[in-house]
């Protein structure tokens, strides 16, 4: 296998360790991404609505990453006037002693962007920044990526970076998270994914304009 010509995070996080969330765990994870949410504003060019966002439903949990001491579980949640809130929840994981989780903070956002208004899109896709990597001449922003593929026989998505997969993740309950280095030497983030042959079946860039043909996404 050639050197790499620069020094590059792959595969920094750690795979998902734990099923879905259930039960009073998914509980604790659920509140801390509410309280998040109930300071969100709809976005004036979006929605006029007069109550705000409206009222969180169900929440859908995607795999666990761990990075830098902290575990990221993004959540998805659609609201009572049809928008759909986005981010996730991140704690410090149990020690091996048993000891438990703690510091439970949640992250969200909101958006009236959704798939099923965008018969283009091929994969459904969250992101955000949750802390940096200093390289050798420049800082890549790591970033959390989460979402769904919207194409049949999904069965992994990956990260690349200036054609260097950075990382990879079971799709699992139809879900996705990913943790990668963007932005680095001018390099961005593509999203694919892949049949269970490793066959790729649809791929998106993070930084898509709006009338570029590209896939979607949210």
């Amino acid at each position: 296998m050639p050197d790499l010509e620069r020094f590059l995070p792959r595969f920094a996080a750690e795979p998902p360790q734990d099923p879905a969330p259930y039960g009073r765990f998914a509980e604790r994870l659920g509140t801390a991404f509410l309280e998040a949410v109930d300071g969100l504003e709809p976005d004036p060019e979006e929605e006029s609505e007069a109550d705000g966002i409206g009222e969180p439903g169900e929440l859908a949990f995607y795999p666990d990453r761990t990075w830098h001491g902290r575990t990221f579980i993004p959540i998805t949640t659609r609201t009572s006037t049809g928008l759909e809130a986005y981010g996730f929840t991140r704690f410090i994981p149990a020690d091996a002693d048993g000891s438990e989780p703690t510091q439970f903070e949640g992250d969200a956002q909101v958006t009236g962007e959704l798939a099923e208004d965008n018969a283009d899109w091929k994969i459904d896709l969250c992101e955000e920044v949750v802390g940096s990597w200093r390289g050798n001449g420049d800082t890549a922003a790591m970033t959390l990526v989460w979402g769904r593929p919207l194409v049949a026989k999904a069965a992994s998505a990956i990260a690349e970076l200036d054609g260097t997969i950075v990382d990879r993740c079971d799709i699992r309950d139809d879900r996705f998270t990913l943790l990668a280095p963007d932005d680095y030497f001018g390099d961005t983030l593509e999203i694919a994914v892949l049949d269970a042959k490793g066959n790729e079946l649809a791929r998106e860039s993070l930084y898509a304009d709006d009338g570029e043909d590209e896939d979607g996404a949210a």
